[in-house]
Parts: structure tokens; C-alpha cells; sequence
């Protein structure tokens, strides 16, 4: 990855943060109105969050536009961003005939994740479908011709004038960015971060020598589920070189990453153990507890690394529940 200069950055997020909006927090996340109701009313959908949801659909059924509704409402995080992460099952029903045309294994397996944006390129019509919705939920679409990507309707039997009905359960949505309580660090010669309405971090690295031994500063606390090491961290960071004040790695252009803590540096390790999801942590790795004097890649040999790292969540292993 291209460095990038810090003072480049932290201008650019500095722009961004006056001119630039964000969707809304969980605390003042609102789901949008159903856009036709009467539609809704066709739908019948019932059983068990756990399963495949019975779909009883008054055929032949046609929309002309895509209408929603919460048959079930969970209390997890809120879908704020397409770039989330999530875990979903799907089940697809034609409008012709009523019948389940295609659907997800609803086998409790938590480790297929991808970005809303995934779905929104599966239903292209869903709109603010999603929006606001919060894990565990299960969310009923009416889509109309078209509403579902050509190439997938096709390949379940979908005519190109028909409507279908979709069911999306809700079964793990990551948080798009650290939403933990600011806490208050005293200064002590490291690094000030500054935050885009995204998340985004532009790191400040002050001039003169780094700290030679590991120093790690909470800069905002979650309340969510503690990093032990047992299981995948999901997360978006961005590194920093000390002495050339540019960033060396970021996901922000991207997804988060899914980590262990035995595939980063031993000082990073050190500073995700025992932090909470929703937290974002600030970490400078002197050279011992990072690569030492081996260079890697676009990093010097001898460097003091700088991470801030939001923690999104945690991943689950596959399990079976039928």
C-alpha cells in the first residue's frame, strides 16, 4: 500500500469533518416507513427466528415498488453504513407460485460475513430496507421485477416479470466504527488522533523521539463482548511509522480485517488482549514488540509502529444448531 502523509491525512479528515454528514448513531437510528402497507398485508411470514420462516404469500403477487416490514425486532447494533459487516439467511419466495425458490442453510453458522453492500448487489432495489435494522431481527422485503440481480433470479427460476418475497434474518451485525465512551488520556508525548464522521482516524504523530517501551491508551471504551484470544477480532485499524509520519497499512479503504492474536506483532497482541468491542485503542510498538530489526515490506527495519484500532466485534467459530 502507498504511504500516505499524515499531514495529508489528518487535512483531509479535518475537511471532512466540517463539510461531511454521517448516518445516524444507534441512539438516533429510526427505521424508515413501510413505503405501501397493503402490499404488506399479503405477506404472511411466521416461525421460529431460529429457522426457515414460513412464508404464506396470496398469489399471483405483484408490487411495483420495494415495501418492508419487521415481522421480528432484535435489540443488537444497528445497520448504519453499507460497508457493515454482517451475518444473514435468506429465503426467497416467487410471486407466481408462492413457493421457495432459494434459501440460506439456517444452520447457526456465524462465520459467513459480508458488507450490507453484498445484499443491497443481491436486491438492487432495496433501498432503506436495512436501514436501522438491528441484529436479530427478521425483516420481510416485497420486491418488484427486477428487484432481484438479473444473473441470481435467473439462476433460481425468477421470471424477468415477476415479483418475489424475501425474509432477511438479521444474525450479527458488526458495529461500522468504535462507539464506545470518549475517555480523557493525558498527553505524555504520543500521538493525537482526530476522527472523521466514518471513523476514519488521522493519527498526529508528535516530532522528537518514540517512547522505547510499549504504551497503549484507550481513546474510547465499549461495553461489548472481551477480547481473549479465543476467537478471531474483527477490526479496522490504520498504522502509522513514528519517524516518517506515514501510514504503512489501513482497512479503511476496504472491509474491516478478521485478526488473531498470534498473527500480529507481539505489542499489538498485547494491547487487544482484554479490550471490549466498541473500543478504540491507540498502541506504539516500539521496535521489540513489533518487527525489530527485520524490515517488512514498506517498514524500515528498527521501526516504532503506531495503531489505532477500532474494535468492530467478535467472530464466531461454525457451529450447528440443527
Amino acid at each position: 500500500m502507498r504511504k500516505i502523509p499524515a499531514a495529508l491525512a489528518v487535512l483531509t479528515l479535518a475537511v471532512v469533518s466540517l463539510t461531511g454528514c454521517s448516518m445516524p448513531g444507534a441512539s438516533g437510528c429510526t427505521r424508515p416507513a413501510v413505503p405501501d402497507q397493503d402490499v404488506m398485508d399479503l405477506i404472511k411470514v411466521s416461525g421460529s427466528t431460529d429457522a426457515a420462516p414460513q412464508v404464506d404469500v396470496r398469489t399471483p403477487f405483484h408490487t411495483t415498488d420495494v415495501s418492508f416490514q419487521d415481522v421480528e425486532t432484535g435489540d443488537g447494533t444497528p445497520i448504519t453504513s453499507d460497508k457493515q459487516l454482517v451475518v444473514v439467511d435468506i429465503s426467497v419466495v416467487s410471486g407466481k407460485t408462492g413457493e421457495v425458490v432459494a434459501k440460506t442453510g439456517y444452520s447457526g453458522d456465524l462465520t459467513s460475513v459480508r458488507p450490507v453492500s453484498a445484499l443491497s448487489g443481491l436486491f438492487p432495489k432495496m433501498g432503506d430496507a436495512l436501514h436501522c435494522a438491528t441484529e436479530g431481527s427478521r425483516v420481510v422485503l416485497a420486491v418488484p421485477p427486477g428487484g432481484v440481480e438479473a444473473q441470481t433470479a435467473a439462476s433460481i427460476g425468477l421470471a424477468g416479470d415477476e415479483s418475489a418475497v424475501a425474509v432477511i434474518d438479521l444474525r450479527k451485525v458488526y458495529l461500522p466504527k468504535a462507539d464506545g465512551s470518549n475517555v480523557y488520556n493525558t498527553g505524555q508525548g504520543l500521538p493525537t488522533v482526530v476522527r472523521a464522521p466514518d471513523g476514519r482516524p488521522g493519527i498526529i504523530v508528535p516530532d522528537g523521539a518514540p517512547p522505547t517501551k510499549l504504551a497503549v491508551q484507550t481513546l474510547k471504551k465499549g461495553d461489548g463482548e472481551v477480547v481473549t484470544g479465543d476467537v478471531p477480532v474483527r477490526v479496522h485499524y490504520t498504522g502509522v511509522l513514528w519517524d516518517a509520519k506515514t501510514v504503512f497499512d489501513t482497512t479503511w479503504d476496504g472491509e474491516p480485517k478478521s485478526i488473531t492474536l498470534d498473527s500480529v506483532v507481539p505489542g499489538l497482541a498485547t494491547a487487544l488482549k482484554g479490550a471490549t468491542v466498541g473500543s478504540q485503542i491507540m498502541v506504539v510498538v516500539p521496535p521489540d514488540k513489533g518487527y525489530g530489526d527485520q524490515a517488512q515490506g514498506s517498514i524500515p527495519a528498527g521501526s516504532t509502529l503506531v495503531f489505532v484500532v477500532d474494535i468492530l466485534g467478535l467472530d464466531a467459530p461454525a457451529t450447528t444448531t440443527q
